[in-house]
């Protein structure tokens, strides 16, 4: 079965989880709903911040790399690692869910939607999206708003 993209990961993820990693998001948009000055900063924050695809990417990469020069220089029953590293890589571009996916999520590591939510809930805190009330040209002022001018 082919899971959503927006939602494969979450669909795969304790309930618990994705309680605990919603919660902690609402608890800091209360912080930043009475410090309105520091959202910038968390603004920041969140444009380095690794979602969950990003971190099985280069986790996947440095274990199958690590298993092709050990197949190359030691053994070869080492090359099996690569292979089994991509099938679960594939397994969760297909599915949301591949076995790092559970220790990662209780991690703490959210989708790239849970960050935007955070972002864009940030952003309306600071009042980003009024101006389009007053814009004369709508089109520039969403364009604006979420970032893309």
């Amino acid at each position: 079965m082919v899971s959503t993209t927006a939602r494969r990961v979450p669909l795969h993820t304790a309930a618990q989880v994705n309680l605990r990693i919603r919660q902690e998001t609402e608890d800091r948009l209360a912080y930043f709903a009475d410090h309105l000055q520091e959202i910038e900063g968390r603004l920041n924050e969140l444009d380095r911040e690794w979602d969950i695809e990003r971190t099985i990417e280069a986790n996947a990469s440095t274990l199958a790399f690590t298993g092709v020069v050990l197949g190359v220089s030691l053994d070869r029953r080492w090359l099996a690692l690569p292979a089994v590293v991509t099938a679960f890589l594939f397994q969760h571009a297909v599915q949301g869910w591949c076995p790092p996916v559970p220790v990662l999520r209780r991690m703490g590591f959210r989708t790239s939607d849970e960050i935007n939510q955070e972002r864009y809930a940030l952003k309306a805190l600071r009042g980003d999206f009024q101006l389009l009330q007053k814009a004369q040209n709508k089109e520039l002022a969403v364009l604006q708003a979420v970032g893309l001018r």
